[in-house]
C-alpha cells in the first residue's frame, strides 16, 4: 500500500481509514494487471462524490447567489466539468498516488483518457472523505479546492460552453461570427470520427476531433480559445 501521508497534508484532511482513500485511487486498469490487489476499483466512489460534490456546489451557489436557476445550473456545470476536476486533481498531485495500470501510467497528463481518470479520481476522493469524515469535512474540502474557482469562472465568461465562449469574443473583438467546416469523416458508419475546423472569414484558426459532428465543434472552438491565448 502505498503511503498517502503528503496527500493527506495537500488536502488538509486526515483519514481514520486509510483504505477509503486507497481505493478512491484505483483505477480499474490497474486491478486489470494485479488481480490479488486487496482493494477494488474507485468507480463506487466516484458515484457517491459525483452526488456530494454536486450537492455541495449546488447549496453554495443557491444560498450565495440570487440568480435564476438556468444560470446557476452552467455556474455548476463550469464547476464540477472533467476539465476543471482533473486540473484541480494535478494541483493536489493526485496523479502521483493513482494506481495505473502500465499502459495508463504511460499516458500523457494532456491526454482525454488521463483527464478523465483524474476527474474520476477527484470525485472518488470526495466519496471517500464523506465516508470517513462526514458532510461538513467534506464540505470543507470542496470549498477549499473546487469553489474557490468560481470568481476566476464568473470573471472570465468559462461558464459558457467553448462554442459560445469563442464566439462571444470574436464578436467583441472583431465583429465576425465564427464558422464551421467538416474537414474530414474517417471510419464507419456506426463508429465515425469527424474532424472540424474552426474559421474567422476565411482564415481557419484550428481544428477539432470527435464522435459527432457537435463534438468536433466543441473541440475545435476549445482549440481556437487555445491558439488565439483566450482559453
Amino acid at each position: 500500500m502505498k503511503d498517502f501521508s503528503k496527500l493527506e497534508e495537500i488536502i488538509k484532511v486526515k483519514f481514520k481509514k486509510q483504505d477509503f482513500l486507497a481505493q478512491a485511487l484505483v483505477h480499474r486498469s490497474y486491478l486489470n494487471e494485479n488481480p490479488g490487489f486487496e482493494l477494488a476499483h474507485n468507480e463506487r466512489l466516484e458515484f457517491l462524490g459525483d452526488a456530494v460534490l454536486e450537492l455541495i456546489v449546488t447549496e453554495y451557489l443557491y444560498l450565495n447567489y440570487p440568480n435564476p436557476e438556468g444560470e446557476l445550473t452552467n455556474w455548476r456545470a463550469s464547476l464540477v466539468n472533467a476539465r476543471i476536476l482533473s486540473e484541480i486533481a494535478r494541483e493536489i498531485d493526485l496523479d502521483d498516488f493513482l494506481y495505473l495500470s502500465k499502459g495508463e501510467a504511460k499516458e500523457s497528463l494532456e491526454s482525454k483518457s488521463r483527464q478523465y481518470i483524474l476527474a474520476n479520481a477527484f470525485e472518488a476522493v470526495v466519496g471517500a472523505i464523506y465516508l470517513d469524515s462526514g458532510y461538513d469535512v467534506a464540505k470543507g474540502f470542496i470549498s477549499e479546492f473546487v469553489i474557490t474557482k468560481l470568481p476566476y469562472i464568473l470573471e472570465h465568461g468559462l461558464y459558457l460552453d467553448p462554442k459560445s465562449r469563442f464566439q462571444e469574443i470574436t464578436q467583441e473583438k472583431f465583429g465576425i461570427t465564427p464558422n464551421y467546416k467538416v474537414l474530414e469523416e474517417i471510419g464507419p458508419d456506426h463508429n465515425k470520427k469527424f474532424k472540424v475546423g474552426v474559421y474567422l472569414e476565411k482564415e481557419l484558426i484550428a481544428t477539432g476531433e470527435g464522435s459527432s459532428k457537435q463534438e468536433a465543434q466543441v473541440d475545435a472552438a476549445l482549440a481556437g480559445l487555445r491558439e488565439k491565448g483566450w482559453q
